[in-house]
């Protein structure tokens, strides 16, 4: 499996049990690829790289104590929710998608790679109505519309290192998306991982209050 052992690698701190779960994700989605593409078919040899190991990312921006109630907003095939529930065993992920379809693939995934903490849910992100202390996300929409969506839902129980808020894995130039938010903090990926995928990508975290 292409670079699986960079998940070792950078996570030193995994049981056995979790690289196990991990392990086990490659042959999912290529098994379910053929059916539904949740996973670009050119990109699935990269799957370690491009989507794991970057959801996984997000652990070195914060370590979510037991718990934590996290969402995973147009999580398309589980990215970045399905590694971070393998990651913390110990809190709850809610991983949202608007396309029935990748839900199913999502559950289907969640079940047989033996997360118990972890539920995919089909709605809109717009509809939902369920309180979370963080809400994660990759390449789904532009800024603004993150907060909007997400703050309605942020809980006012505060517990973890970093105040309740959005994560974000975006790339590129964020200039202009981030022109309202200059509290955000944004950090690039290359300060954690040396791989060249990893050079133009970046996590934003923004902190928001309950309304």
């Amino acid at each position: 499996m292409k670079y699986f052992n960079l998940i070792e690698e950078y996570f030193p701190e995994f049981s056995s049990f979790q690289l196990e779960q991990f392990s086990k994700l490659y042959q999912l989605y290529f098994d379910w690829n053929s059916k539904v593409n949740v996973v670009s078919r050119k990109d699935i040899e990269e799957l370690y790289l491009h989507h794991v190991l970057h959801s996984l990312a997000i652990c070195n921006v914060v370590q979510f104590k037991k718990t934590s109630r996290i969402i995973d907003i147009g999580t398309g095939g589980g990215f970045p929710g399905i590694p971070l529930a393998i990651a913390f065993p110990e809190c709850n992920f809610t991983l949202v998608d608007s396309i029935n379809k990748k839900i199913s693939v999502v559950n289907s995934v969640i079940e047989q790679a033996q997360i118990k903490n972890a539920q995919g849910i089909w709605a809109r992100v717009e509809d939902l109505n369920q309180n979370a202390h963080f809400f994660v996300t990759r390449a789904v929409a532009p800024f603004p519309d993150l907060i909007k969506w997400c703050r309605k839902n942020i809980s006012s129980d505060q517990f973890n290192d970093i105040p309740n808020g959005i994560i974000a894995l975006k790339g590129g130039d964020l200039s202009d998306e981030l022109k309202e938010y200059q509290h955000a903090l944004i950090t690039p990926l290359s300060k954690f991982f040396k791989e060249e995928f990893f050079e133009t990508k970046k996590i934003v975290y923004q902190r928001l209050r309950s309304i």
